[in-house]
């Protein structure tokens, strides 16, 4: 009896040593999808990036409308003497006429410029709105990609663990049997397995709300067959905080459509200086009467909308435009704050789980199982309980656990850092 206990045990030791950090517990005979695949599938199909691209190019058509004249308007006037009639008094009284004529209106010069550039920079901020929706969609998708290979390389873990876990408890059970343990210890053996068995129960559940997301932000059916992510790899960063926050002034959507809304207000106040001016209406009008006995009229109106109303109207108009624009700024500045925040907080977390993934790798996984090795001798050897012989058992799986959460907690914080620079931190950060 004593040698079937120490030849399970030996398999276990044997098992949990021959799986290194970064192997695939199980191979899924489904394609594996690439994360570029699914990125440049999201851009073309993803409805919520098509709504913001066509409101950007509705708002792109705005610019040439209103900064073009007003339509003219056109006049046909008859005038009767006489009689109702048609034409009546037309030939033998000078006051009855058939006359044409047209108005246009001309606002003061620059008022139109200014509303046509008005209107460019609230289509260039649609257009930076576009482009934070297609990053936000983007990070979305990577991020819950990187949960799916997160969660499925540790079902890969736990689903052979359970089986490891199996076998420690027919050890218990063999030790029982012989005399040489106790029923607790049995009893204690079925209990983690049973929370193995939930613990795997809820990682499926997870996985389905992960499936269902990526699917909605792939615009794919949610019947559709479920996504395969590839093996999750640590990516490198190569750029220091100050090169990402460089690129983030330049390149983040969100700062750009602040510093585009300051200069539309600035545009604003210059609109409110221009409306002090007058705006310009000019009139022609041609009349005939009989062409045998009286000359044409040719009559030319010239007039002028003068605004008198500045105390009420006009100058409220401009206080209103310049607090608008002081408002902006601030706006623009805090979005600066907010964004360089978010950008810190992304690198140290990046920065931070890289150094997490190497004490895992170099120091707690190897010793976790080099305990759970001599524990293994020590209980054969009655040297040790059972139930430190199962703590570093979980404490093995445990830290799997945790390092495979920290590379996605890792690659999910790049993803961030990418969406608020624009720039291409990973290579493609999934294997190939």
């Amino acid at each position: 009896m004593k040698r079937k206990v120490f030849y399970i045990l030996l398999n276990i030791v044997i098992a949990m040593w021959i799986r290194p950090v970064g192997a695939q517990e199980a191979h899924s005979p489904v394609q594996a999808e690439k994360l570029s695949d699914l990125i440049a599938e999201a851009e073309h199909n993803n409805p919520q990036i098509k709504a913001a691209q066509q409101a950007w190019e509705s708002a792109k058509q705005v610019p040439s409308q209103v900064s073009t004249l007003p339509d003219p308007q056109f006049t046909v006037q008859q005038v009767n003497v006489g009689s109702p009639r048609p034409f009546a008094g037309y030939t033998n009284s000078d006051f009855a006429y058939f006359g044409l004529g047209f108005s246009q209106d001309f606002p003061y010069p620059g008022k139109l410029r200014l509303k046509g550039e008005m209107a460019k920079r609230d289509a260039d901020i649609v257009q930076q709105q576009y482009e934070s929706t297609r990053r936000s969609v983007i990070a979305g998708i990577k991020t819950a990609y990187f949960q799916l290979s997160y969660l499925a390389k540790t079902l890969g873990i736990l689903e052979s663990d359970r089986g490891l876990l199996q076998q420690v408890e027919k050890a218990a059970d063999a030790r029982y049997r012989s005399g040489m343990g106790n029923q607790h210890d049995l009893l204690q053996a079925q209990l983690e397995r049973t929370k193995l068995l939930r613990e795997i129960t809820m990682h499926h559940l997870d996985v389905a709300k992960m499936q269902a997301q990526i699917k909605q932000l792939l615009n794919r059916s949610q019947s559709s067959p479920d996504i395969a992510p590839t093996d999750l790899l640590e990516s490198p960063l190569t750029c220091t905080f100050d090169d990402l926050l460089a690129a983030a002034r330049s390149a983040n959507s969100d700062i750009a459509s602040a510093d585009k809304m300051v200069e539309k207000q600035n545009v604003q106040v210059e609109i409110a200086h221009k409306d002090f001016y007058p705006d310009f209406n000019i009139q022609y009008m041609w009349q005939r009467t009989d062409p045998s006995q009286y000359r044409a009229y040719y009559m030319l109106t010239f007039n002028i909308r003068v605004p008198i109303y500045r105390s009420r109207k006009l100058h409220p108009e401009l206080a209103q435009a310049q607090a608008d624009l002081s408002r902006s700024r601030s706006e623009a500045e805090s979005q600066v704050q907010q964004v360089a925040f978010q950008l810190q907080t992304e690198y140290e977390t990046a920065q931070k789980n890289a150094e997490v993934l190497k004490i895992y790798r170099e120091g707690l996984l190897p010793q976790a199982r080099a305990e759970f090795e001599a524990g293994v001798a020590a209980y054969q050897n009655n040297r040790q309980d059972f139930p430190s012989l199962l703590t570093s058992f979980l404490d093995v799986l445990k830290l799997d656990e945790e390092y495979w959460q920290s590379a996605a907690d890792r690659e999910t914080a790049l993803a961030r850092l990418e969406q608020l620079t624009g720039l291409p931190l990973r290579e493609e950060g999934m294997s190939k």
